[in-house]
């Protein structure tokens, strides 16, 4: 018996077109996305000397730079993402920017047994952003493709 190749996914383009969403709903879907980061960036922003005593706190040096290029990531990258231009991109540098920050901040594996639910529970939970900042950089960079062919 010959074998039978694997039916191609077609379930998110039927998806797509059958049940498209209205278009502000996806946007405040990425506004809801990127949320912490315009929050965290402006906060940072207003509190200078706090952002900077953040980074030292994580060991991050020279800390002022390393803070005035969080705050630059955080507020630039969602407005990447917001305004569509370079989506793609803004989306994959928050996915990079959250996967590094939580492997700096919620070292689970390294802490005391009594802190290590909490500090596993952050680190999943920004794995889940990571995996929606990917998906907002595929869907737009297949969007793209499928503008041009």
């Amino acid at each position: 018996m010959a074998p039978v190749p694997p039916s191609p996914d077609v379930s998110s383009a039927v998806a797509r077109k059958t049940c498209s969403l209205p278009s502000w709903i996806y946007w405040l879907a990425l506004l809801l996305l990127c949320s912490a980061y315009l929050q965290g960036g402006i906060d940072k922003a207003m509190d200078f000397p706090g952002a900077i005593a953040e980074m030292r706190h994580f060991g991050l040096s020279p800390a002022a730079p390393m803070a005035l290029a969080v705050i630059v990531l955080e507020v630039g990258a969602s407005l990447l993402i917001l305004t569509g231009r370079w989506r793609w991109l803004g989306a994959l540098a928050l996915a990079g920017f959250t996967l590094a920050a939580s492997c700096l901040a919620n070292r689970f594996w390294a802490a005391p047994p009594e802190a290590r639910l909490m500090l596993a529970n952050g680190f999943f939970e920004h794995l889940g952003l990571v995996g929606g900042f990917v998906a907002v950089a595929w869907y737009d960079l297949s969007e793209s493709v499928c503008r041009s062919s």
